[in-house]
């Protein structure tokens, strides 16, 4: 009988999902990779039954015969969205992709007895801003000021109350170019006199600035917690923007912020999240967001290990033991 293996859903080169495939197979445990919108129909093939009898079910890819009902345990990293923007979509098109959606990965998240990381479901419920700052306020983390409105006078006057406020947007969007290529809408800096009516076009996030020194980033899975302090060269509100410019340095996880953080990760139901803080000068963890699926490879290799050994250990594992 083949050994239980651990699939890991992600597109061709995630460098983050590598680094725990290359620990999975360190450990010489079965990994089988997909990425559902690109490998079917060729050349994965799957099959589910439902049933009195529980469920069954096959996995064929290029490589490997998979027994769902013996999958230890699912990685959920970042898929191909299902759908090519560059064709024409017709009723028949989208008909098939959203059959594929519901087919391919409602079978790989209804999985018995598996452990994921993270369900997608549990996923989507953590990624709403609006919820994060609502939990993390109860659970004990340092939150600045916020305002989510389409109010242009309440965004005016919580700019002038505050004086240095940054806006954010609500959910990652990647906006397309005069060239055609996406851009980014970075965390930024807000004046009241440059708020107009536009802000009634929809809602915005807007946030007090923490007079920040460096930013952390803190991966956790299972019961470890690895920090990264991120100092930027020159004065960037947002490090993401020009990741050449910062430098990455591991720190010890204050107590309370580590209580704060496994009751967050509990709070959702989450195996992993990458929590994002502003860090002032007096020491204070100020909480930004937490990414259920963030990334994490670019901390550096000493991090970089013991967050691929934390993944790998819980895969290992499954939830069967």
């Amino acid at each position: 009988m083949s050994r239980p293996s651990v699939l890991v859903i992600t597109a061709l080169g995630d460098v983050t999902a590598d680094l725990v495939v290359g620990e999975l197979h360190e450990r010489d445990v079965p990994v089988v990779r997909l990425d559902p919108a690109t490998d079917f129909p060729e050349p994965a093939r799957l099959t589910a039954r439902f049933g009195a009898g529980g469920f069954a079910g096959e996995l064929t890819t290029a490589s490997r015969d998979v027994d769902l009902a013996r999958v230890r345990s699912v990685y959920w990293r970042r898929p191909t969205p299902y759908g090519d923007p560059r064709q024409a979509e017709t009723p028949g098109r989208r008909f098939g992709i959203e059959q594929a959606r519901a087919g391919y990965t409602g079978v790989l998240t209804a999985l018995p007895d598996v452990l994921h990381v993270n369900h997608p479901i549990r996923n989507r419920a953590a990624d709403s801003k609006p919820v994060q700052l609502a939990v993390a306020g109860r659970l004990g983390f340092l939150v600045a000021p916020t305002l989510i409105t389409n109010r242009v006078e309440d965004a005016r006057a919580f700019v002038r109350e505050h004086g240095q406020v940054v806006y954010k947007p609500l959910h990652g969007v990647h906006l397309p170019g005069a060239d055609g290529r996406n851009r980014t809408v970075w965390v930024s800096p807000v004046h009241a006199d440059e708020l107009d009516a536009s802000v009634a076009l929809c809602p915005h996030l807007f946030q007090a600035r923490v007079p920040k020194v460096a930013d952390i980033r803190l991966a956790a899975v299972g019961d470890g917690q690895f920090a990264t302090r991120i100092d930027t060269d020159g004065d960037h509100v947002d490090w993401r923007q020009d990741q050449r410019l910062v430098h990455c340095t591991p720190v010890p996880v204050p107590a309370s912020v580590a209580e704060s953080v496994r009751a967050y990760l509990s709070s959702f139901g989450l195996v992993f999240g990458a929590f994002d803080f502003a860090l002032d000068a007096e020491g204070r963890w100020w909480f930004l967001e937490c990414n259920p699926n963030g990334q994490w490879a670019f901390v550096g290799a000493e991090t970089n290990g013991a967050i691929a050994c934390g993944l790998a250990d819980v895969l290992q594992k499954g939830a069967s033991e």
